[in-house]
């Protein structure tokens, strides 16, 4: 890998360490490109306050914080801006408004609720029921559909834990619909770290047997999780089991 896009910032309430940190942590692993991607700002009602994610008013640190760092490490490594974002239909025009002020360099969708954090579900959570599965996938295909992200973050969040036939029923609509909008994705790098139940075989299969193309990311909520995929015990094993062709080339989509 000589870049990756998905990076957090102890801004999002639960990641570690420092943006100085994952910055020195990607030179010393031989990146050439660091993007930061730390949790949106979804403009909630007064009063609701996330305890996942920065508050709007933070916006400003985070920007000019990266905007700092990369011109302080610009002949070390190129620093890009961006944030993971969910798309939720009733925030999602106001949010875009919002970050049209800023030189954001791109987005990534990471679909985490289907509704919304508040008035929905946490898509990693397991379920056996099928319309929770047709849910997540209906509106990750929305999201991918308003063109403004540049790839789908761990498309295989979601725990389904029913009838394989049924997830894949399902889940082959986000393959082909990436496939018809040329959007990669994501191979989490954070999953085979930290044991989750994602990256997950079936969907990966899935998707190399409908010739999605694919993408490496760390989702680094540490330092020490900014590595390359060689130091993560049985990872290009996975890949070659599994023949996934993955491609490190990007094409950012800036926020206008």
């Amino acid at each position: 890998m000589y870049a990756n896009y998905h990076t957090h910032t102890p801004l999002c309430q639960h990641a570690v360490g420092d943006e100085k940190e994952y910055i020195e942590a990607a030179i010393k692993n031989k990146f050439s490109v660091l993007g930061f991607s730390d949790h949106v700002p979804q403009p909630y009602p007064d009063g609701i306050v996330s305890g996942i994610r920065m508050r709007v008013d933070q916006l400003d640190d985070y920007v000019s914080t990266l905007e700092k760092l990369r011109k302080e490490y610009q002949f070390d490594i190129d620093i890009k801006i961006g944030f993971e974002t969910e798309y939720t239909p009733h925030y999602h025009e106001k949010l875009m408004q919002i970050l049209s002020d800023y030189p954001i360099d791109y987005l990534i969708q990471g679909q985490h609720f289907v509704d919304d954090e508040f008035d929905g579900f946490y898509s990693g959570a397991p379920t056996t029921s099928e319309d929770d599965l047709k849910a997540y996938v209906d509106l990750t295909i929305q999201g991918m559909e308003t063109g403004v992200f540049s790839y789908l973050a761990h498309p295989d969040l979601i725990n389904y834990q029913g009838p394989s036939d049924i997830y894949r029923k399902h889940m082959r609509r986000i393959c082909r619909k990436a496939n018809e909008l040329q959007l990669p994705l994501e191979v989490n790098m954070l999953g085979f770290q930290t044991g989750r139940h994602y990256p997950c075989d079936t969907f990966f299969q899935l998707a190399v047997s409908e010739g999605c193309r694919f993408i490496l990311g760390c989702d680094a909520h540490d330092p020490r999780q900014v590595i390359q995929p060689e130091m993560v015990p049985g990872f290009l094993d996975f890949l070659s089991y599994n023949k996934i062709i993955y491609s490190q080339d990007l094409t950012l989509r800036p926020i206008h």
